[in-house]
């Protein structure tokens, strides 16, 4: 799976709607940027209280960067 897909599947379980949800990638030279757009009213049910589910999110798609690049997946 890749990460923006990941990212994608992670955030649509988080929101009601679920079709508003945008997910693009942005390649740099050492580093990859994922953008996550969704509506006004559904960015409380991605941050969390104090950045807690944005934090997570970000954990688990770094782990899963890792894991590609080493080649586990």
């Amino acid at each position: 799976m890749k990460l923006e897909e990941l990212t994608e599947f992670l955030v649509k379980n988080l929101v009601n709607d679920k079709e508003a949800v945008l997910v693009e990638r942005e390649d740099g030279e050492k580093e990859i940027i994922i953008t996550v757009l969704v509506p006004q009213d559904e960015i409380g049910a991605v941050i969390g209280r104090n950045g807690k589910i944005a934090n997570a999110i970000r954990t688990v798609v770094q782990a899963a960067a890792y894991t590609t690049k080493a080649g586990f997946v």
